[in-house]
């Protein structure tokens, strides 16, 4: 990852969670490509949770819900560091408490509650707005920011519910702050669209395990996407290199996306109907 002229750079990578989750393979990536990492996580506990992965590592709290916590990431990020050169995004949450686990039937969507589908949104996608807005004046020219989505938020996946919907409302958020962004300030905003993952928040879905090995046989080489994947390609759209790519969303997903009919998936689906 050398040739991405990352060294000496310096990024802020949001919502780690643990030794799984995109921010921490990204932040590994970015320091392999020589470049500073600042932390952050939700709340001390995580961060306490994370002590030994962390080390010495910068990392700070920030609870993307709460403003004034926002304002004091950037206000010390500002105060330490003086600017930044791009920032990744790699937050979402869903409430997925109330479903009973054993009912085979899970809410339809239209079921969805109300406080359950605007806090989706607002961790998920605002955040993200708000977060450019407070680091904005910390992004020097030729900064790039991306955020984290999921390779298609058209699949009506039940288990997943309202947060499709929440992750559509993230990408279309990301071609406003490239063009807010883009003339004056030279920031481009993109996100990495990526397939099924092992991770943290993806274990809290009801029934994804069986989604997840779904996907894996579904992608072109019959092996699952991984999370190292996901984070080079995240690298590559921090770096100079993609420079002329702004206000896009860039499908990782090992060919998942065209694998659906793959005959010996069919041919399961099929003898098992049948």
């Amino acid at each position: 990852m050398s040739g991405l002229q990352l060294a000496g750079k310096r990024f802020l990578v949001t919502g780690l969670s643990n030794r799984r989750s995109v921010a921490w393979h990204t932040g590994q990536a970015l320091e392999e490509a020589g470049a500073e990492v600042i932390y952050t996580l939700r709340t001390e506990e995580r961060r306490a949770e994370n002590a030994r992965l962390l080390g010495q590592r910068p990392a700070l709290i920030c609870d993307v819900l709460k403003d004034g916590q926002i304002e004091e990431l950037a206000a010390s990020l500002g105060e330490r560091y003086g600017t930044l050169d791009g920032f990744v995004h790699s937050i979402a949450r869903a409430d997925y408490a109330d479903i009973d686990r054993d009912d085979p039937r899970l809410p339809t969507f239209e079921e969805t509650e109300r406080a359950e589908f605007l806090r989706a949104v607002d961790v998920s996608c605002y955040s993200l707005i708000a977060l450019a807005k407070a680091l904005g004046p910390l992004l020097v020219p030729g900064s790039a920011a991306v955020a984290i989505s999921i390779s298609d938020t058209h699949m009506a996946a039940e288990n997943y519910g309202f947060m499709s919907p929440s992750k559509a409302a993230l990408e279309s958020a990301v071609a406003f702050l490239a063009k807010s962004f883009g003339r004056e300030r030279e920031v481009r905003f993109n996100c990495v669209k990526a397939g099924l993952l092992k991770t943290r928040s993806s274990a809290g879905i009801p029934g994804y395990l069986e989604s997840y090995f779904y996907a894996e046989q579904a992608t072109l080489r019959g092996r699952a996407l991984e999370t190292r994947e996901v984070a080079d390609t995240v690298l590559f759209l921090l770096s100079p290199r993609s420079s002329g790519i702004n206000g896009q969303g860039l499908v990782v997903d090992a060919g998942m996306g065209l694998g659906y009919f793959h005959r010996d998936l069919v041919h399961k689906a099929v003898t098992e109907q049948a």
